[in-house]
C-alpha cells in the first residue's frame, strides 16, 4: 500500500511512500528512544518486509517457466519472476537489518553484494570502505561463468537522510552495469527522497517507510530514528 497522500503526493513518481497503517503504527514503536536493540532489530525487518512486498510487486513480473504436478498428480503452471538475475544490495552497516527480510519475499536465492560507505562527520559526504561486486565480464580467458552485472538490483538501507550516501551507492551500481535499481528503506527525509530519486530518474525506483520533513545540521533526520546501525548493534558513544 504505496499511495500519494498529502505529504508526498508532490514527489516525484519514481518515488513511492506507504501508507500502510501497520507500518506507520510500527515505525512509531521504532521511533522511541526506549526501543531496545532487539526490539530495534525485529521492527527493521517487519518494515523491510512491508517495503519489500509493496516494491516488489510492482518492480518483478510473474512469468511461467514450465509445468509441474501438485501431491494429486494434476498439472500446472510453475510462475517464476523476471528478472532472472538480480542481487541484492545492502550499504554497510545497518542495511544488514533489511537482508532477510528481501530474502524471506523473493523466491529464490540472489547475490548478496556489500557496499561499505560512511559518512564523514565534517562534510557529510559518503566515502567507501568496502565493494565486493563481481567486476568480472566475460573474455577469451573468463568465459560464460564470469558474473556480469544483475539485471536488476535492490538496494537497502534503512534511512536516507542527505541522500547522499544513497546516491554514491546508486552511482556505483550503475556503474557496474546494472539495468535498474529498487532503493528500499525504512525511512527517509523529504530532501534525501528527492535527490536519490533523481540521480537515476529513469533507472530508479525508491520506496520508503515513512517520509520526515528535513534533517538537521549534522544531517539527521528530524524525528528520524536515530542511528540504525548504532542501535542495531549496541554501538552507541563511540
Amino acid at each position: 500500500m504505496a499511495s500519494s497522500n498529502s505529504s508526498s503526493s508532490s514527489l516525484p513518481p519514481n518515488v513511492h511512500v506507504s501508507t500502510h497503517p501497520c507500518l506507520r503504527a510500527k515505525l512509531s514503536q521504532l521511533r522511541s528512544r526506549t526501543t531496545n536493540a532487539r526490539e530495534t532489530k525485529l521492527l527493521i525487518h517487519e518494515i523491510a518486509l512491508i517495503v519489500g512486498c509493496e516494491a516488489l510487486a510492482t518492480g518483478l513480473e510473474s512469468v511461467v517457466d514450465g509445468t509441474d504436478q501438485s501431491p494429486l498428480g494434476y498439472d500446472y503452471d510453475r510462475d517464476t519472476i523476471a528478472p532472472s538475475t538480480i542481487s541484492l544490495v545492502p550499504i554497510l552497516r545497518s542495511g544488514l537489518g533489511m537482508v532477510e527480510a528481501l530474502q524471506a519475499i523473493l523466491p529464490n536465492p540472489v547475490p548478496v553484494q556489500h557496499l561499505g560507505l560512511y559518512r564523514e562527520k565534517t562534510t557529510l559526504q559518503p566515502v567507501e570502505y568496502y565493494n565486493n561486486l563481481p567486476y568480472h565480464r566475460p573474455s577469451a580467458s573468463n568465459p560464460a561463468n564470469a558474473p556480469g552485472p544483475s539485471e536488476l538490483a535492490i538496494l537497502v538501507d534503512p534511512v536516507i537522510a542527505t541522500g547522499a550516501t544513497a546516491c554514491a551507492a546508486i552511482d556505483t551500481l550503475k556503474d557496474w552495469g546494472v539495468g535498474r535499481i529498487i532503493l528500499c528503506c525504512v525511512i527517509a527525509s523529504e530532501g534525501g527522497l528527492r535527490r536519490a530519486a533523481a540521480e537515476w530518474s529513469e533507472g530508479v525506483e525508491v520506496w520508503a517507510g515513512g517520509m520526515d520533513r528535513e534533517c538537521d545540521a549534522e544531517g539527521m533526520i528530524k524525528p528520524g530514528l536515530g542511528d540504525v546501525g548504532d542501535r542495531l548493534f549496541l554501538t552507541m558513544g563511540k
